[in-house]
């Protein structure tokens, strides 16, 4: 077992086209938000396994004596081989019952704080219970993300627990070497780290797509199409078996990226919350009142995900500014689409209000019905400009930041190539 101190970061991600259309066998685009997860893990020999996620105020730690004592058969029984995506079920109601039992938690406690630990102790239970003992650790993981805003930040903290706990175990090598600011994992090792995190999503979801897990893996842009996940460069095969190679990762001076280039946006949170389940319900219920008029509603969204997947393929590293307006159209049109869907809201409207006004072009982000919406930021666009439309929206009494989509996934870092807000977030490093 490594004895070295791990620095771990996974993105989050949003929607750029697809949204709802999905549901009813259309292609969606996925792509990796710059908005990031962090995580520190410490190896100690103090007999603990700690536990600290300050966003969502758990600090929790457990005798390590104790947890190898656990019968964890109910677990799964242990493979020798790398466990595959499918090998594990939607753990039953009795197997959640039993680690929440281990987790000591107070029957008051939070969803949110409740489905984090049992997550957690999913994966470190599973991943580690392969050692001669399971390991002492403190662990910490903070986020830039805000949770339930349908940003994937569940799916950024299972794919930086299973980095982290597989490399800690020596399951995967740490690709950090000497001299090195960041680095990524090989791509065989980024497909054990999705299968792990896919199992720990399924803790906290129950019966998750994938989709977040594997943005998160691999960053860049995915497309998801009748529950096959492949990058934008492989359309044909599972990301499963047609990842890039590391070369086509982009692995260079501990660097790799896949897929279109990095493209800046403003993501505007209303704060207005949503049921996505309401929402889904709603669009297939107007699809049966109205099938002649919503089925030719959900067939454009296909198209205008295809054709956005289509000029990101060609933008390669120099994008040029008409390509820009392709893709402002495409948003224009997508978002009135999904108004046209019955997923819009008064608080969506007047963020694409706002921001029309400043030139620029919005569209909403997942479920819908409040939640998030992104801006594309063209390049050459003034920063005094950026910064009167971001304060525009603040006004309104959104949350609004400047970041960009097409991130790297996984990634392990150096201490001095964080910085000190993340550095300090993480206990001091």
């Amino acid at each position: 077992m490594l004895s070295e101190v791990l620095l771990v970061s996974a993105p989050g991600k949003v929607i750029l086209h697809g949204e709802h259309a999905v549901v009813h066998g259309k292609v969606a685009l996925a792509v990796a938000l710059n908005l990031r997860t962090f995580l520190r893990l410490q190896p100690h020999s103090n007999g603990k396994v700690d536990l600290s996620l300050p966003n969502i105020g758990i600090k929790r730690a457990w005798d390590v004596a104790r947890l190898q004592s656990l019968d964890t058969s109910f677990l799964g029984e242990g493979k020798e081989e790398k466990p595959e995506q499918g090998d594990v079920t939607t753990p039953t109601p009795e197997q959640v019952e039993k680690l929440k039992e281990v987790a000591g938690l107070p029957d008051d406690c939070a969803v949110t704080k409740r489905l984090a630990v049992l997550a957690f102790l999913y994966l470190y239970l599973s991943i580690c219970r392969k050692q001669r003992a399971l390991p002492s650790l403190d662990i910490v993981v903070w986020s830039e993300l805000p949770p339930g805003a349908g940003l994937g930040s569940s799916a950024a903290y299972s794919v930086s627990l299973a980095a982290a706990l597989l490399t800690v175990c020596e399951e995967i090598p740490n690709p950090l070497k000497d001299g090195d600011c960041v680095n990524r994992w090989t791509k065989e090792d980024l497909e054990l780290i999705n299968k792990w995190a896919f199992q720990g999503e399924r803790m906290i979801h129950g019966n998750p797509s994938g989709v977040d897990n594997a943005v998160s893996t691999w960053g860049g842009a995915l497309r998801y199409h009748q529950g096959k996940i492949s990058s934008l460069k492989s359309k044909q095969e599972s990301i499963t078996s047609c990842v890039p190679d590391d070369a086509a990762l982009g692995r260079r001076n501990g660097e790799m990226k896949l897929g279109p280039p990095a493209l800046q946006i403003l993501l505007t949170n209303t704060k207005v919350p949503r049921n996505t389940r309401a929402l889904v319900a709603g669009v297939r219920n107007r699809l049966l009142k109205f099938p002649e008029i919503v089925a030719p509603l959900l067939t454009s969204i296909d198209a205008i995900s295809l054709e956005c997947e289509r000029v990101l393929g060609e933008m390669g590293e120099a994008p040029a500014l008409e390509q820009y307006l392709v893709l402002e159209e495409l948003i224009d049109m997508n978002q009135h689409h999904l108004n046209a869907l019955g997923v819009g809201h008064a608080s969506l409207d007047q963020l694409c209000q706002v921001t029309r006004a400043h030139g620029l072009h919005s569209k909403l982000t997942g479920a819908g019905g409040g939640g998030c919406g992104i801006t594309l930021l063209k390049p050459g666009l003034e920063q005094p400009e950026v910064e009167a439309t971001k304060q525009a929206l603040t006004s309104c009494g959104f949350d609004c930041l400047e970041t960009s989509i097409g991130a790297p996934g996984v990634s392990i870092h150096s201490a001095t190539s964080l910085d000190s807000r993340v550095q300090q977030a993480l206990g001091g490093l």
